[in-house]
């Protein structure tokens, strides 16, 4: 008789037994012929591949003179897979470590949460940029410590202590960062700040590769096949900046012991000359592993010393903002070249007061910006936004003179090449309708007519409206580099942007603001070598007041736009005006007279006190 269920586990049995190899010859394929992951254990055990680090781009000020170069740095890597009979605290010695820190370190590296490229048969970075002593000794000794080797790098340089916030600085790279782009790996540098950071893919070049061949043992026996498979690095790209590193340590002398900044323009191409901020750090504290230490110490500075404020700094313009104001009564018609408006030490309408200095009265737009008369200016900005017959709504009329402002490179980012710019506010019809409900007229809002209020701008903004007033109506977006090698200036740095106002309004501004420096609050900017213009700002503050001041010079065919601001140095006159006429002096002469070097000299050991703050 047939025992068929015998018969049925047989088939059972055999399904099962071929089901098993069926499986284990799909694994076999997976693993041999899909996946590389055998592949890469094999070659990893017969093959080293080292990372070939390219140097880094130099930086050159716009006159030639070298800023930033690179040193020689060393990292040490380690193979795990080669760790073997490590005399530890011989190891630790050597470097000059504790046994807890090797213990961590060697944990962290195997953690794939913190290394996610981690593999045991590859390097992985176990310290990184010893210096040259450093390295000297460690490589001494290194034939004791299996596993581990030197990986050579470079690391930044700097010849001048300035233009720190414009340079910036590299660091090692974050997750974050290795997760945004994979051409980095854990140990890599990257551009943390300034033109380090958004000219980083430009500067970093391209990595290369040697590979290595590994007997059973995993001593290196030589180059594979001679290098022919190797990968040179590619050096990264040069770049020439528009600062001009004198000027720029001028600047920085000047404003020693203050906080604020200055920001000087070339007009005809918006290139930046200096961008300082005050206070500032010497960039040299940048460098290799005291970075970190470093850091700390200047984030915990009350006064905040890693703050760009020519670019993050969002300030009331004060006066200096009362140029904008009188472009846009002119070109709107709400003023002509022969409007006088009186002050009897200020603007008095309905019971509202807005005080001003003693001067002449009335004024036209002329002496107004001459003599920086507030009653001229309110009542310019009465009359506009009450011109119902002409925009039919103070709503309307607002934000025509918001539309002015926004050309002119208010209320959003001008876009320089640098990382982390604010845009400042200029406020508009919805935000004051938000603000009072709908009910508020010119009256209410007066303040803004004279930069005060809720107008802020930044310090490269104010610079960049006396480069347009310079240019009589146009601008080009600032930047901060002049030159990337072998490649072209990016388009946006080379488009002029033309504001509303018309020409004939420009003329005037330039005449009433050559005026201001012959006979108004600008006196001490004149000189008999060359014609400056300029507007001061005296921004209200809780505490004393900022000064400031906008100008530029020549007159005809300008090379140069400043803007200093100076928080706490009280009137435009006291230390907005003399920084900016040495400032202008020393860029169109290349270097100060006796005279003014002295002056220099008077106000770079001027200090404001300031107290703790927490700016």
């Amino acid at each position: 008789m047939i025992d068929y269920e015998l018969g049925k586990r047989r088939y059972v049995i055999s399904g099962v037994a071929i089901g098993i190899i069926a499986i284990y010859i799909i694994r076999l394929f997976t693993l041999q012929i899909l996946s590389d992951d055998y592949k890469k254990n094999a070659d990893s055990n017969a093959f080293l591949k080292r990372v070939e680090f390219p140097s880094r781009g130099a930086i050159y000020d716009r006159n030639g003179k070298l800023m930033v170069y690179n040193q020689a740095a060393y990292d040490i890597m380690v193979v795990m897979n080669e760790t073997h009979n490590l005399d530890t605290l011989d190891f630790c010695r050597s470097i000059g470590i504790s046994k807890d820190y090797f213990i961590k370190r060697m944990s962290d590296i195997k953690d794939r949460s913190k290394n996610p490229g981690y593999s045991r048969f590859t390097q992985q970075t176990f310290m990184t940029q010893l210096d040259e002593e450093e390295f000297a000794m460690f490589h001494e000794k290194m034939y004791r410590f299996p596993g581990f080797y030197i990986q050579k790098r470079f690391i930044r340089q700097y010849n001048y202590n300035a233009a720190a916030h414009v340079l910036g600085d590299v660091a090692e790279v974050s997750p974050a960062d290795i997760e945004e782009d994979e051409y980095y790996q854990p140990g890599d540098l990257i551009g943390k700040l300034g033109v380090e950071r958004s000219y980083e893919k430009v500067l970093r070049g391209e990595k290369g590769m040697k590979i290595l061949l590994r007997d059973a043992h995993g001593r290196v026996q030589g180059n594979y096949q001679n290098g022919k498979f190797d990968q040179r690095p590619i050096p990264g790209k040069n770049l020439t900046l528009s600062i001009d590193v004198e000027l720029q340590e001028l600047g920085e002398r000047l404003m020693k012991h203050k906080i604020g900044s200055i920001v000087c323009i070339e007009p005809s191409t918006g290139e930046v000359l200096a961008m300082v901020s005050s206070p500032t750090y010497d960039p040299r504290m940048m460098v290799g592993r005291k970075r970190g230490k470093t850091t700390r110490e200047l984030q915990r500075d009350p006064f905040k010393p890693l703050l760009n404020r020519s670019i993050m700094g969002q300030y009331p313009p004060g006066s200096t903002f009362k140029t904008s104001q009188g472009l846009t009564f002119l070109s709107e018609g709400i003023i002509d070249s022969h409007t006088a408006y009186s002050c009897h030490r200020g603007f008095n309408f309905r019971g509202l007061h807005v005080g001003c200095h003693g001067h002449g009265s009335p004024l036209a737009i002329i002496p107004a910006i001459s003599t920086s008369c507030n009653g001229f200016f309110c009542w310019g900005l009465y009359h506009m936004l009450g011109a119902k017959s002409k925009y039919g709504t103070v709503q309307k009329a607002m934000n025509t003179w918001r539309d002015y402002m926004v050309s002119m490179g208010f209320g959003y980012k001008l876009g320089i090449d640098l990382p982390g710019e604010k845009r400042g506010l200029i406020p508009n019809a919805e935000f004051y309708d938000k603000a009072y409900k709908g009910s508020w007229n010119g009256l209410t809002i007066i303040s803004i007519s004279i930069g005060q209020g809720e107008v802020n701008l930044t310090p490269l903004q104010i610079a960049n409206l006396g480069a347009t007033i310079a240019n009589r109506g146009y601008y080009y977006v600032p930047h901060v580099v002049r030159k990337v090698q072998d490649e072209p200036l990016d388009t946006t740095y080379t488009r002029k942007h033309v504001t509303k106002a018309t020409k004939e309004a420009y003329e005037l501004i330039v005449a009433g603001m050559r005026s201001s420096v012959e006979r108004g609050t600008c006196r001490r900017a004149n000189r008999s070598d060359y014609a400056a213009c300029g507007k001061t700002g005296t921004a209200q503050n809780r505490g004393r007041d900022h000064s400031v001041f906008m100008g530029f010079a020549p007159k005809d065919n300008p090379k140069i736009a400043v803007a200093v601001y100076v928080e706490n140095g009280g009137w435009g006159a006291d230390y907005g005006v003399p920084l900016g006429s040495l400032m202008m002096e020393k860029y169109i002469n290349g270097k100060l007279s006796a005279a003014s070097e002295a002056q220099a000299q008077v106000f770079e050991n001027r200090k404001i006190s300031y107290g703790s703050t927490s700016r």
